[in-house]
């Protein structure tokens, strides 16, 4: 995604640092190979290819850079390794093997290299459909959804990752559809709790499949939640990193919504979790997954969605523009979008209202399984912030409880009130879901 300028002041950071603490300062020297100006587009996964051939060895340069940083101002202190700022000179440390704990699994195959990895844009993709495929809207019916079996399974820890701060960090696998799909696991350090401990599925956004990585990208949101106490899973969405099968997007087709249901059961299942206790968390395209799923789960207790893709059909075939105030542009018939092969296939939104309500998630508000919390920057330029304030309406109109933070002259990121977001967060599930009665 474009990465912005996004650091609050050290006096905010400091007053809720119980909350999101920095990355801790590696014991490494700040003696630096090289050094690299941070450029737009640039990530950290695109810098450790560059420099380390490596995309996966981006902690190394984390560690290098905050620990150059200790004695000498001209570097930054990185504090989310998911969020990085123009200018910024970050330190390359000498090449050498990337470290075992962020190895590729032994059991799954080496992903093919690719040139400098793009970074992962701002804006969404509209689920990332890149080539046709058998199309069948019936699939996105919330009907559908509910008729699918998500059965009992365990999820099985692939590899162990470095722990974090009061919490251990895996990648683990279950079962979606016939597909083994991974992703990046935490579980709390200390005594768990009687009955487990409370869960969160974390739902990302969109980043292109062919650079997505399990262990990059919303380091400090997962952060945030596992340091709280809660065992937090980030499904990789079929076809991103070791993820078998194909990722043809979430708006056109009902697999990373099927994914997320399957992780659901999974953690229901593992041992050291509460079943009783499971929430979810998304952001942009992972807002609209967790509303679909809340609506057809009623064990999810609980959602949060930050700058959400939220809205019924009709309005994002009509009323999702970009920050110019225009559509997406046309693409050719072996890449044809699904707001394409819905009009094609089914019909305009005034032609066919019944289909159109039937597979948006908006009309079955009534069926929500819990609470909804929502949080949406007025300046976002990917998704409009109206999708928010309207399905606030939507909810108070079905009785369902929810409510809507708004952030003035914020970004898609939420990227100026990130702190304060995460702490209205992580209260409202310690509410609806870690204490809940």
């Amino acid at each position: 995604m474009a990465m912005k300028k996004i650091w609050l002041g050290v006096a905010m950071l400091v007053a809720l640092a119980a909350v999101i603490t920095p990355l801790p300062i590696a014991a490494q020297s700040a003696n630096c190979a090289q050094t690299v100006n941070v450029q737009t587009g640039d990530t950290l996964s695109s810098i450790a290819w560059r420099t380390l051939g490596n995309a996966g060895a981006y902690d190394r340069i984390v560690a290098a850079t905050n620990a150059a940083a200790a004695s000498d101002s001209t570097f930054p202190t990185i504090v989310s390794a998911d969020r990085l700022s123009i200018g910024w000179k970050l330190c390359i440390p000498a090449g050498g093997a990337q470290p075992a704990a962020l190895a590729a699994p032994a059991t799954t195959a080496t992903p093919t290299a690719v040139n400098t990895p793009a970074a992962a844009p701002e804006t969404e993709n509209e689920g990332g459909i890149a080539e046709i495929a058998p199309f069948d809207g019936e699939a996105l019916t919330i009907d559908y959804l509910r008729r699918q079996e998500f059965p009992n399974q365990q999820l099985v820890i692939r590899q162990t990752l470095a722990p974090g701060a009061n919490y251990n960090r895996y990648i683990a696998s279950y079962q979606s559809e016939g597909l083994r799909i991974d992703g990046l696991l935490t579980v709390p350090r200390g005594e768990k709790p009687a009955s487990g401990w409370p869960v969160i599925i974390f739902n990302h956004g969109y980043i292109p499949p062919a650079v997505y990585r399990s262990t990059e990208r919303y380091v400090a949101y997962v952060d945030g939640f596992a340091r709280n106490g809660y065992i937090v899973f980030r499904p990789d969405y079929r076809g991103h990193a070791f993820s078998e099968g194909e990722a043809r997007g979430a708006y056109g087709y009902p697999d990373y919504t099927i994914d997320v249901l399957n992780a659901t059961a999974a953690l229901k299942n593992y041992p050291d979790a509460d079943p009783d206790r499971i929430g979810m968390w998304g952001h942009s395209m992972g807002g609209y997954i967790t509303l679909r799923a809340m609506v057809t789960d009623p064990d999810i207790k609980a959602g949060v969605i930050w700058a959400g893709v939220v809205a019924n059909y009709p309005d994002l075939l009509t009323r999702w523009r970009r920050a110019n105030n225009t559509p997406a542009p046309a693409i050719s018939n072996q890449a044809r979008r699904w707001r394409v092969q819905l009009q094609e296939q089914y019909g305009t939104p005034e032609e066919n209202p019944e289909f159109y309500a039937s597979i948006s998630a908006n009309n079955y508000l009534a069926d929500l399984s819990g609470p909804i919390q929502l949080h949406h920057g007025t300046a976002d330029a990917s998704v409009p912030y109206e999708f928010s304030t309207t399905l606030l309406e939507q909810l108070q109109a079905a009785g369902q409880p929810g409510e809507l933070f708004t952030y003035r002259n914020d970004d898609h990121n939420i990227s100026q009130g990130f702190n304060e977001a995460m702490a209205r967060s992580i209260a409202f599930f310690d509410e609806h879901v870690k204490n809940r009665r």
